[in-house]
């Protein structure tokens, strides 16, 4: 049974949770009711960087939701087409020179 307790991977996992409960308390509030999977650390940088230069809590979360609506316009257009609600006028156009069209996979049976 040693054998199988031989890795390379780390022993201990992140501390999501403790991560989660370190933030600020407006910037939980917002993640709670977030439409994407946000990380604590990602959450928190584009949060410190908002507050940085609004200098401003509403002014921050209003920046927070602005960006999930623009990642959230963007994956729509590349999941569903132009034509979905989500895909803002704005939202760069898919595929992009920086992010090419998957390809293709075939589907065995279908």
């Amino acid at each position: 049974m040693k054998r199988n307790l031989s890795t390379r991977l780390p022993r201990s996992k992140p501390a999501t949770m403790r991560a989660f409960d370190r933030l600020p308390p407006r910037l939980r509030g917002w993640l709670h009711q977030a439409a994407l999977p946000w990380s604590a650390a990602s959450a928190l940088a584009l949060w410190q960087r908002a507050l940085r230069e609004t200098g401003c809590e509403a002014a921050a979360l209003a920046r927070l939701s602005a960006t999930e609506a623009r990642l959230i316009a963007r994956d729509a257009a590349a999941v569903w087409g132009a034509g979905h609600p989500a895909v803002r006028p704005d939202a760069p156009p898919f595929p992009s020179r920086r992010r090419p069209a998957p390809a293709l996979r075939a589907t065995a049976g279908r």
